[in-house]
């Protein structure tokens, strides 16, 4: 029996979508306000996992440019049929209900077409699309939105559903309401699958917070009427003291050895209570076991994590950043200057700052609960530094240049500085998370930021940061943190990037 490592994709990656095409395997996660948009995984054997592309990799295939934070990319659903790869996807305060298609996952992908009423006037009025086809080969669009009649019409979320021709995107019906779930608040994130002549509902609800869990349906055909499951929730953390929490928001494929399996979502907290997610939103998976009855049950989400790692970047002229590098709001390359001096990562200030919703600002996920990162930093023409970033209103960094190194903690608009004088352009910043300190009691945070800088080989200790402020539960962005470099004021050159991590 094949162990698979949780989480199966570390650090904020949400909302995963998994298929399967001939023997190997394609996964899809939610990006919010950051581009590139919707990373596409692929594995051979469910277990390693690689990034080949992104959906979204090129100007307006989303309108996140202007988004609020939480908005952009919402939960993808991947598909396949007939060669050609199909993902939908709502981009929330954007451009709508959207669908991309590819030969290749690895891309590129089209610009993504909006999926419009049956007047063809405005997109679906709903998120978390998902997409399967009838006998007939007609496409069924089936996502939450706003109870359509009845007495709770247009007051509560529920799974509706409309059939829509790909040509012209147009739904071909009015949408119908299909099922309202067990009563958990928020069903969302619906799939429907044709299983052994039945039609599956697979939905999330209770929040994707604690209360989180999938739920199922049946039909005999795919517009219903459903029946509810008997085990419901099929799947949930929640009142359970489980070290993986807030697990739904799950896709069923069949994995390894014909064995079938569940994508998740979940988080893994810390502290006394178990209260705080550095992370974010993580993907997970468990197995899932079919009964006579024709129903399925799924095992608890446990906890199996990958082994430490280290990542050493340098930057050359001839190499574009990896896909693993994401801005808020804009594409990589739009900022990172790879060419200007060899060997550096050149970034130049436009005006806005960490606190705005578009820094000048590249990073990566943090994707261990212990990390440390530093980067070489060359502050002569400018000011920037090493941040870690949740949003715009929760942040921390250490900045140089101007003839100082700052420690900053921006918390929901608090801000508190740690200044010391500097003497030197050439700096190493670091900034590391580190599990709090119990010698006093039980920890009260999910971990510790160190913040520090390295000037003429001396290292010089500036700051620590209580971690609980960057996580999911206190930011609530839907994203996670993204250590990375930016530049507040003139030009910042930057070399040497590197990361280490485990989850210790």
């Amino acid at each position: 029996m094949t162990t698979y490592p949780n989480p199966l994709i570390p650090g904020f990656h949400p909302d995963p979508s998994a298929v399967r095409v001939g023997d190997a395997w394609y996964l899809a996660t939610s990006t919010f306000e950051y581009l590139p948009g919707i990373p596409i995984h692929r594995s051979t054997d469910f277990v390693t996992w690689e990034l080949i592309g992104h959906v979204a990799t090129r100007p307006g295939q989303l309108g996140v440019e202007d988004v609020r934070t939480a908005g952009g990319a919402w939960a993808p659903t991947l598909r396949h049929r007939d060669g050609v790869f199909h993902l939908v996807v709502t981009d929330a305060t954007g451009r709508g209900m959207l669908h991309f298609t590819a030969t290749d996952p690895a891309g590129p992908w089209s610009d993504g077409d909006l999926i419009t009423d049956s007047e063809g006037h405005a997109s679906l009025d709903g998120i978390d699309p998902d997409i399967a086809w009838d006998a007939d080969g007609t496409a069924i669009v089936t996502y939450s939105g706003l109870i359509l009649g009845g007495e709770d019409a247009g007051r509560h979320l529920g799974i509706l559903q409309a059939r829509v021709d790909l040509d012209t995107h147009r739904a071909l019906e009015e949408p119908r309401s299909l099922w309202s779930g067990t009563g958990g608040q928020f069903p969302e994130a619906p799939h429907l699958y044709e299983i052994d002549g039945r039609w599956y509902l697979l939905i999330a609800e209770g929040g994707t917070e604690r209360g989180h869990g999938v739920s199922i349906a049946r039909a005999d055909r795919p517009e219903g009427p459903f029946e509810t499951g008997p085990a419901n929730p099929v799947v949930s953390a929640r009142s359970t003291i489980r070290p993986v929490q807030n697990t739904g928001h799950g896709d069923l494929v069949i994995g390894p050895d014909g064995e079938w399996l569940c994508v998740l979502l979940g988080v893994r907290p810390r502290s006394m209570t178990r209260a705080f997610s550095a992370l974010g939103r993580e993907t997970f998976v468990t197995r899932v076991h079919w009964h006579e009855d024709g129903w399925p049950t799924m095992e608890p989400v446990a906890l199996a994590p990958r082994p430490g790692t280290r990542v050493d970047v340098t930057f050359s002229p001839d190499v574009p950043l990896d896909g693993e590098w994401i801005t808020p709001r804009r594409l990589p390359a739009e900022i990172a200057d790879l060419t200007a001096r060899p060997g550096w990562l050149v970034l130049r200030a436009d005006g806005a700052t960490l606190d705005d919703p578009r820094p000048v600002f590249v990073g990566r996920r943090q994707e261990h609960l212990t990390q440390s990162t530093s980067i070489e930093l060359d502050c002569t023409a400018g000011v920037g530094g090493l941040a870690v970033r949740y949003d715009e209103d929760f942040h921390v960094e250490v900045e140089a240049g101007a003839g100082r190194v700052v420690a900053r903690a921006n918390v929901a608009g608090l801000v508190r500085e740690w200044p010391v004088p500097l003497d030197a352009d050439r700096i190493t910043l670091h900034i590391e998370s580190r599990r709090p300190d119990t010698d006093r009691g039980f920890a009260r945070t999910s971990d510790v930021f160190h913040l520090a800088a390295t000037v003429e080989g001396r290292r010089i200790d500036l700051a620590e940061v209580d971690g609980r402020f960057l996580s999911s539960e206190t930011a609530e962005s839907f994203t996670g943190r993204v250590v990375g470099v930016y530049a507040r004021e003139g030009r910042v050159d930057a070399a040497n990037w590197t990361s280490e991590g485990n989850d210790e």
